[in-house]
């Protein structure tokens, strides 16, 4: 019964989010995924060993990361449906809750347009440095702005469509087998050394993960943004994720601004190519219709739950 679980998930993180009290109390379960992903690479990424040596090693650790959850979490599901019988949904959507994060990712995202629309540019900066990865010290609205939109879409993918996907498909282990999956892509996933070879695996099993979500996630977005569909379809591969342009794009259309573009990183230039170029740049008003396009989005896919429960 792996239907009903989803809705009621969905519910749950979209009323409560991930309480900051809850959080202080036992942390976040992703971060017993990121200790046991950075001790792996502490002892098996070693430098002394050949690129197909670590590529090995990277693939195997992953493989066992995988079939740690699924084991794990199955025997888990398997103890709850055994206790609970016919009222296993209920505790089911509670192991499934932190998975998902749609009310996490807007609470996240609205101090950024907070600051913006308070005319605090050195607070907006300071919030949409938590949610990204590139420099924020010294851009400006318009760079602020696009930084939090994009963050937002591909985040739509990674923190809400791909997890409510594989909670679909295969149950509450299949959603914490992705968690662990993307987790493991963003703390070692990089294409700069010393990561390069050992994390190769992480990157391409995560690749293959959102191969499908990232496709709806930029479908969905088209949907409650009311189009977006051309520059979704003519865009999405410009972006250096395979899937992350999809939704990227989405977005960019359904504004109609242009996004991703030059980004600076650790003071270095990346001259990333512009998605949707021919569109304006992004002000605090595109903000907020970009999160009222996420929130009907997510109204959607509640939806798919809903009725997926309904038809099984």
């Amino acid at each position: 019964m792996i239907e009903p679980v989803a809705f009621a998930a969905m519910v749950l993180e979209g009323a409560l989010g991930w309480p900051a009290r809850l959080y202080g109390l036992i942390g976040h379960p992703v971060g017993l995924f990121a200790k046991v992903i950075s001790g792996s690479e502490r002892r098996l990424n070693r430098a002394d060993w050949s690129d197909m040596a670590r590529r090995i090693a990277g693939l195997g650790a992953m493989l066992g990361l995988i079939a740690a959850v699924l084991f794990g979490m199955g025997l888990v599901v398997w103890l709850v449906r055994g206790w609970a019988g016919e009222w296993a949904w209920l505790p089911l959507a509670l192991l499934a809750w932190p998975a998902l994060a749609a009310r996490s990712l807007d609470d996240h995202v609205r101090p950024v347009l907070a600051a913006l629309e308070a005319d605090d540019l050195a607070e907006a900066r300071y919030a949409v440095g938590m949610i990204v990865g590139r420099d924020t010290a010294g851009l400006d609205e318009a760079g602020v702005v696009r930084a939090a939109i994009e963050s937002l879409a591909e985040s739509f993918c990674d923190g809400v469509v791909a997890p409510l996907f594989w909670l679909l498909l295969g149950g509450v282990p299949g959603a914490w087998a992705y968690k662990a999956i993307n987790t493991a892509d963003s703390l070692i996933g990089h294409p700069e050394e010393p990561l390069r070879a050992y994390g190769w695996a992480a990157a391409r099993i995560d690749d293959l993960a959102n191969l499908l979500p990232a496709r709806l996630a930029g479908l969905l977005l088209c949907v409650a943004g009311l189009g977006g569909w051309r520059v979704m379809l003519r865009d999405h591969a410009r972006h250096a994720s395979p899937n992350a342009g999809w939704p990227e794009a989405a977005m960019a259309g359904a504004l109609g601004v242009r996004l991703a573009g030059p980004v600076v990183y650790d003071g270095v230039l990346a001259p990333k190519p512009w998605i949707g170029e021919e569109g304006r740049s992004a002000g605090t008003v595109d903000l907020r219709r970009a999160l009222a396009i996420y929130r009907r989005a997510c109204v959607l896919l509640a939806f798919i739950a809903l009725g997926v429960a309904w038809l099984v």
